[in-house]
């Protein structure tokens, strides 16, 4: 593959992180638009990188920030909103997506690669969150054009060292003392690793059949939340109850966690978690990807210091 001018937004996150060190790896070259360039220092490690700060939601510094590029990937996305009426969701899924379909426009950028999520629907999504996702993939598809080759990216519960999956819940559990309440604990997922999502993003650069194609992506096994919490449990050697919390505490639990800074969990993921996600046909095997399991990845970063080595996986990506 010839190198290509990439431009990412949401490229500081945990997935745009990865996906940098993937591209700038391969020797592409790379601007990651942000509005706030300091959440991005550890990508400067990285070679042909640029980071650019930029308010996303300005049209014309938006199309600016376009020109010269080959490609645009759009990670933009948030999992709380500040408030709890979907405006959030729909400034950060939908309004920007339709920015920059028409920055891409006006820049005359023909690819796009957009992550979206599994089960986003724009009619029947049960939260703010996949009515939004799905919302803005109805745009992409819709406002794109004849002439933006796009690609879609659904993941399932995405896992890799760094993420606010796994890690949120070995906190958790290290944080109570005997026993750890869990909503949906029979809701179905299918984690899939973070190094096989950046690699399915990377393999669609290269492959022309993959424009106007929507990929599911899942892991290779398919667990209850229940069981997923307590094999983090037992992988960090800890004794702590789990108990399934019946949809009536849960949506209390989540009432409640609205209020809390941060918002560890919420109505919205609650609402989210009504439904199994779960591939109805897994896009890796179109990719020629055999993705990883939990249990391949996770026990080498779980139970890691967490000092430093964020930015020394980002080195050796670099070869630096």
């Amino acid at each position: 593959m010839r190198p290509l001018s990439i431009c990412l937004l949401g490229g500081t996150g945990f997935v745009g992180s990865q996906l940098c060190a993937r591209l700038a790896r391969a020797g592409h070259r790379l601007t990651v638009l942000t509005r706030h360039a300091e959440r991005g220092k550890h990508l400067r490690v990285l070679p042909s990188l640029r980071l650019v700060q930029v308010d996303l939601h300005d049209p014309a510094r938006l199309a600016a920030a376009l020109r010269d590029q080959d490609v645009v990937v759009n990670l933009v996305g948030i999992l709380n909103e500040p408030g709890r009426n979907g405006a959030g969701f729909r400034r950060a899924h939908v309004e920007l997506a339709r920015k920059v379909i028409a920055a891409c426009r006006g820049a005359r950028v023909d690819r796009l690669l957009h992550m979206s999520s599994l089960n986003a629907d724009a009619d029947q999504g049960p939260s703010h969150y996949l009515r939004s996702k799905g919302e803005a993939e109805r745009i992409v598809r819709d406002e794109g054009g004849p002439d933006l080759r796009w690609t879609i990216f659904q993941p399932s519960a995405i896992f890799g060292s760094g993420d606010s999956f796994i890690n949120r819940f070995a906190s958790l559990l290290a944080a109570v003392p005997l026993a750890l309440p869990l909503a949906r604990p029979g809701v179905r997922l299918a984690p899939v690793w973070v190094g096989d999502v950046t690699a399915a993003m990377h393999a669609a650069l290269d492959d022309p059949a993959t424009a106007g194609e929507c990929y599911q992506l899942c892991g290779p096994d398919v667990l209850t939340l229940r069981e997923i919490v307590g094999w983090v449990r037992d992988e960090l050697g800890l004794q702590r109850s789990i108990i399934g919390l019946p949809d009536f505490a849960a949506r209390l639990q989540a009432a409640v966690m609205d209020f809390v800074p941060g918002k560890p969990f919420s109505t919205d993921n609650f609402r989210s978690l009504s439904q199994h996600s779960v591939c109805t046909e897994n896009g890796f095997a179109r990719l020629g990807i055999r993705p990883s399991s939990m249990k391949s990845i996770v026990p080498g970063y779980l139970t890691a210091s967490r000092g430093g080595c964020r930015y020394d996986g980002f080195r050796r990506e670099a070869r630096r």
